[in-house]
């Protein structure tokens, strides 16, 4: 019988929510392990942990003696393995604006807002990290708003589910985390609400994984 692959996650990980929600809607079965970025000054700067990720980050995923890390590459092997239902458009356009739409969140919103970035900054100061986090979600919120008007139906990128929207609805997270005000982005917000509505995006919120405590399941 063939090992089940193993993802190393946190509950409210926006980089491993990105996974798990890919792993639902392929319906790829794996065991869970959690990582907990708090406790203990943060399981992921173990050295345990680092052998199987250097950058000391979840998710990790591994499938027998392989670790995958990032979560976009986790999510590009997992296409290229299970590539039904497909999260890439088929139209090369399409699939560019996709990727580019996914990358706003990836590359120019979420990075900034980690914790890691802001202890650095602020030098342990939590107080300051609010202000901070809602100045680069809403700069990308701002773009992705305006650029999905471009491609929007159903979801981001037409009326299939596209990393995109793999990307974006973890992000919401953090947004109602740091008070955003998310009138500004009614089409974001759609968007997200039809996404919530989907079963894998059910099965992969924070709020249904093992490691997220009681007062915080819904």
């Amino acid at each position: 019988m063939a090992t089940k692959p193993v993802l190393y996650s946190y509950f409210r990980s926006s980089a491993s929510w990105r996974v798990r929600i890919v792993l639902a809607l392929k319906g790829i079965d794996y065991e869970y392990k959690s990582v907990n970025l708090v406790k203990d000054g943060g399981q992921q700067n173990t050295e345990e942990y680092k052998a199987i990720n250097p950058m000391g980050q979840v998710p990790a995923f591994v499938i027998g003696d392989t670790a995958l890390t990032q979560s976009l590459a986790i999510i590009d092997y997992l296409e290229d393995t299970h590539p039904e239902p497909s999260i890439t458009p088929k139209d090369p356009i399409k699939k560019a604006k996709a990727r580019a739409l996914a990358e706003v969140i990836c590359s120019g919103t979420q990075p900034m807002t980690n914790a890691s970035v802001s202890n650095v900054l602020f030098k342990g100061d939590l107080d300051k990290r609010p202000e901070w986090s809602r100045q680069w979600i809403e700069k990308g919120f701002t773009a992705y708003e305006k650029m999905v008007q471009e491609t929007v139906g159903k979801y981001s990128v037409g009326d299939d589910i596209t990393i995109a929207d793999i990307c974006l609805v973890p992000q919401l997270y953090n947004a109602k985390r740091f008070k955003v005000d998310l009138s500004k982005f009614p089409t974001v917000m759609k968007i997200v609400d039809t996404c919530s509505q989907h079963p894998a995006f059910k099965a992969a919120d924070p709020s249904a994984q093992p490691d997220c405590p009681e007062d915080l399941k819904k």
